[in-house]
């Protein structure tokens, strides 16, 4: 009688073939260290992921089946990580089984690994009168061990490289714009100087100048800053790939290298360039504040304690300055703030108002239009018209001085004590000065005024 079998005879060898390459990643083609799996369900080393998709802004495309994914923070697939360790051992003990890897003194197996003299011993010889001082521990364990020191280390560097990413584009962002904003300031200040006598031509002329040498030396100043960086990022991402090379030494050799290796990835550590955080300056206008002084009005302010029902984004409050896309203040909610609304609104005319700020970090200054007061139920200031602000906020141990309509940051000095603002109905401009220093802060252009107006304090309570 004959037997059919829907099942193919498969040998031992071609069944461990099978499970070596479901524990293989397909991009490194070595065992996983660190698995971690895509939304798709394919598996990648989370080294071996970060290095192929570390320039990409948004989308991952998977490289084995092509779909996309927004993931960057995958977790360790720990039970796939658990059998790559099982495969690898079981990879050393077919190297110690061999006749090469006995003992010749004692025809043992040599699976002690001397961390002092960096070689392999059997178990009598490790205990022996030369090497009994010694620390030992077992190959499989110290190799794996060794490997998650170096997953540990990699992980750091990554961090790093990251931070230096950002911080890169950031420094990238603020050149690329850095003449237009002085610019800016130029245009500002020759606007202001028009309105005053013409004795103040060699003054204007003097501010000027200096504005345009600050300028200058902080444009190159930022472009070695880049450099700096850059260079930064290949020393990190190359630091990175070595370490990932390391890990997939055959045990002895990452044992033996591990020392060297370990050390100077320490060492690339320690250097960490920072953006600059450079200001730009201008000197004072004589006769500035005399003049608006002529149109200063005082108002009567409407209080109320302000929380995440009556004002959700609270123009302060938890501050986030994102600098990778076009370099301005994110401004997201706070359950309160204290906020002041001016009671009387205008429609047409010159006013000048003034706020006391003190050295109070966290703070907005300016006026907005009837509508917009109604309807703030966005939780983030994105520049929307109707809204024409100066603000300050502290972020970490740095300070932004920030405009809107449009959102911008502002690389000048915070005023302390008192800010001004004049609003210039007819002209659609509005001025904001340090009183202090009698210095124009930001001119805000072309502003799209839809009547009435009032002005708005806000300020954050600690």
């Amino acid at each position: 009688m004959t037997h059919f079998s829907f099942f193919p005879r498969t040998t031992s060898s071609g069944i461990l073939k099978v499970v070596q390459r479901e524990l293989t990643c397909p991009i490194c083609m070595n065992y996983f260290k660190d698995p971690v799996s895509m939304d798709c369900g394919h598996t990648f080393c989370r080294p071996c992921f970060y290095l192929n998709w570390k320039d990409i802004p948004l989308l991952v495309q998977c490289s084995e089946c092509r779909k996309s994914t927004q993931q960057r923070n995958l977790k360790t697939n720990i039970h796939l990580k658990k059998m790559a360790s099982l495969a690898r051992k079981a990879s050393l003990w077919l190297f110690l089984s061999s006749e090469e890897q006995m003992c010749g003194t004692h025809r043992e197996t040599k699976k002690m690994f001397c961390e002092v003299d960096k070689s392999l011993l059997c178990l009598l010889c490790s205990s022996s009168q030369e090497h009994q001082d010694h620390r030992h521990c077992p190959i499989e364990w110290a190799a794996e061990e060794h490997r998650e020191k170096l997953l540990k280390k990699m992980q750091s560097l990554w961090e790093k490289a990251c931070e230096n990413h950002r911080n890169l584009n950031t420094e990238t962002t603020r050149t690329r714009y850095w003449k237009d904003y002085v610019n800016l300031r130029l245009e500002a200040i020759r606007a202001e100087y028009q309105k005053m006598p013409a004795f103040h031509h060699e003054e204007e002329k003097h501010n000027l100048e200096m504005l345009k040498k600050k300028g200058k030396d902080i444009f190159h100043q930022r472009h070695l800053s880049k450099a700096k960086m850059a260079h930064r990022r290949e020393i990190l991402t190359g630091m990175y790939e070595e370490l990932k090379e390391m890990c997939h030494k055959p045990y002895m050799e990452l044992l033996q290298g591990f020392g060297d290796i370990a050390h100077r990835s320490e060492s690339v550590l320690l250097h960490k360039p920072q953006p600059l955080n450079l200001e730009l300056s201008s000197g004072p206008i004589a006769g500035l504040m005399d003049r608006l002084n002529q149109f200063q009005v005082h108002t009567t302010l409407h209080h109320e304690e302000s929380n995440s029902h009556i004002f959700r984004y609270e123009i302060l409050g938890s501050v986030y300055v994102d600098c990778d896309h076009q370099d301005v203040p994110y401004i997201t909610a706070t359950p309160r703030s204290f906020l002041a609304w001016g009671a009387q609104t205008v429609s047409s005319g010159k006013y000048y108002w003034e706020f006391h700020v003190g050295d109070s970090w966290n703070w907005a200054f300016g006026v907005c239009d009837t509508y917009w007061k109604e309807k703030n139920q966005n939780e983030k200031i994105d520049g929307e018209e109707g809204l024409f602000l100066l603000g300050c906020v502290k972020n970490d141990i740095q300070c932004h001085l920030f405009t809107t309509s449009p959102l911008m940051l502002q690389y000048i000095p915070r005023p302390t004590n008192r800010v001004g603002l004049f609003l210039d109905y007819e002209a659609k401009t509005m001025n904001f000065v340090d009183v202090n220093q009698s210095s124009l802060i930001y001119t805000i252009p072309n502003c799209s005024f839809s009547p009435p107006l009032r002005p708005i304090i806000c300020c954050i309570h600690f």
